[in-house]
């Protein structure tokens, strides 16, 4: 496939003597210096596909920097000059880190080894670029790793204008898991007839491995923190990756699982680059059996073998559910990704799976094991699980069902209404056609045959005719004397005993 010796060598040492798909693709195409545009479901070896031909590549005899990768994320940033650390050193190829969040003076004093290659995020490499301390103009290899995400996040700005200090002649590589319109506009204005791997069709069009499952939870808001030490507890995952959308629920969830004995971290955007790199070398160590990230906090780790990531509240939007799911399930392996709703955020899996044309499987915890949703409704017998009567009555779809599901249900029971044998969901459903205000019409029926033959019904039971025949009409009272309403009007407001006398025509006694 073209890369030399040396690194096949150091491939081998580490374990790997077969290409990925992508690998396969962009290893002969970036090898001749086209431009090139890589995407491809998270997991899949885009880090070596763009990285051992940039090696091989530069020239590392040289006192000048001749390449630059830039990452969205320090953790990214972190993961890819280990990488080039471990490749390019039998190449004699030096490599620095620019990373935002870390020492400043540190990272200008390893600049002092002359580098060829510069790994960093953009913000810190625009910002020592500035200051004159780095010089790009002989930069022939630029690669933006997740290239959407650093759009996204408003890094496009600083990424352009790194472009513009690069020599003309480089070659640029794009990367990414999914292809945003941002990002094809910068394919147009800053590649030339560059290469597009091909990976997505021949896989999953939605950046997906086809190797991961989507499972997600039902219940409560409240339950969900408590939902989470269960599942870690019945799955026993070597590890698992839990994300969150608000940081504020970070430090109350550390909390809580800590005290349910769970071994938990976090890693969220504004860790420090030391206390990152510590929390990350616990976790894949196994020392940390739960990791806490926020999305911008986990763009890009890479954790190998990783069985599970949950997810606390469902992701933004279908690119946040990629990048989370993308955790897990890579490089062929199987995997699981959980998302734990409430039952008002039913029609954003309902979305997301219209936009990834996924499905998601409803399961359940019985008896200390993960069951699908209805296995477990069946188990636990008649009644369980359903909905309330005034949400049986107006026909809203079960909870755990998705709206498609549910629509064919409906084609089906009408189908059978058609035929005149009503399915037994319907009938279930819809025992008897209801009148006003809920009441039966065999109900409604009776009501009125009580009323035209003088007889009403108590708990089915017929009363009798002079129990229920009604009172003759009261004759209308005759008016007030006017000495009558005189003697009211005096009485008002006079003790009780006086009253009394006042009634029974007797004066009452002067001083």
């Amino acid at each position: 496939m073209g890369l030399n010796e040396t690194l096949v060598d150091k491939l081998a040492a580490s374990g790997i003597t077969q290409p990925s798909e992508v690998q396969r693709q962009a290893l002969p195409e970036l090898l001749s210096g086209r431009d090139g545009i890589l995407i491809s479901p998270t997991g899949t070896g885009k880090t070596l596909a763009y990285l051992l031909p940039l090696l091989q590549r530069i020239d590392g005899s040289s006192k000048e920097v001749q390449a630059l990768i830039l990452a969205p994320t320090q953790e990214l940033a972190m993961q890819i000059m280990r990488e080039a650390e471990a490749y390019g050193q039998p190449l004699g190829v030096k490599a620095a880190a620019l990373i935002g969040g870390a020492s400043l003076a540190r990272q200008l004093e390893r600049m002092k080894s002359k580098p060829a290659l510069i790994v960093g995020t953009p913000g810190r490499v625009r910002e020592v670029a500035s200051t004159r301390k780095l010089s790009l103009h002989r930069v022939g290899f630029v690669v933006v790793d997740e290239t959407d995400r650093i759009f996204s996040l408003g890094g496009k700005n600083d990424v352009e204008n790194l472009l513009k200090m690069c020599s003309r002649e480089r070659q640029t590589v794009f990367v990414s898991a999914t292809r945003s319109q941002a990002m094809r506009e910068a394919e147009a204005k800053w590649q030339s007839n560059p290469w597009v791997t091909d990976v997505t069709e021949q896989e999953n069009e939605n950046g997906l491995s086809s190797t991961l499952k989507h499972w997600y939870f039902l219940g409560d808001r409240r339950d969900k923190i408590d939902l989470v030490q269960k599942l870690v507890r019945h799955l026993k995952p070597s590890s698992a990756l839990l994300f969150v959308n608000d940081t504020d629920k970070i430090g109350e969830l550390i909390a809580k699982l800590r005290y349910e004995g769970l071994s938990v971290e976090a890693l969220y955007g504004d860790t420090r680059g030391q206390e990152r790199g510590e929390v990350m070398q616990r976790f894949r160590k196994g020392r940390t059996k739960l990791l806490i990230a926020t999305d911008v906090a986990a763009r890009g780790l890479d954790l190998p073998g990783l069985p599970l990531v949950i997810q606390l509240e469902p992701a933004l939007d279908a690119d946040h559910y990629v990048h989370r799911s993308g955790r897990t399930a890579r490089m062929g392996r199987d995997g699981t990704s959980i998302t734990l709703i409430a039952p008002e955020e039913r029609f954003i899996l309902d979305k997301l799976e219209k936009q990834l044309s996924i499905a998601f499987e409803p399961q359940m915890l019985y008896e200390g094991r993960v069951v699908p949703y209805e296995e477990g409704m069946k188990r636990k017998g008649p009644g369980a699980g359903r909905r309330s009567p005034a949400a049986d009555e107006r026909g809203d779809r079960p909870l755990w069902k998705s709206k498609a599901d549910y629509l064919a249900s409906l084609e089906t029971r009408k189908q059978a209404e058609s035929k005149g044998t009503p399915s037994g969901e319907a009938r279930r459903e819809r025992p008897q056609a209801a009148g006003a205000g809920g009441m039966s019409a065999g109900k409604m029926a009776e009501k009125s045959v009580g009323k035209s033959t003088g007889k009403t019904s108590v708990a089915g039971k017929p009363q009798s005719t002079a129990q229920a025949a009604p009172s003759p009409a009261a004759k209308p009272k005759p008016g007030k004397s006017k000495s009558e309403r005189a003697r009211e009007q005096k009485n008002k407001g006079a003790p009780k005993w006086l009253k009394a006398k006042r009634e029974a025509g007797s004066p009452p006694k002067s001083d």
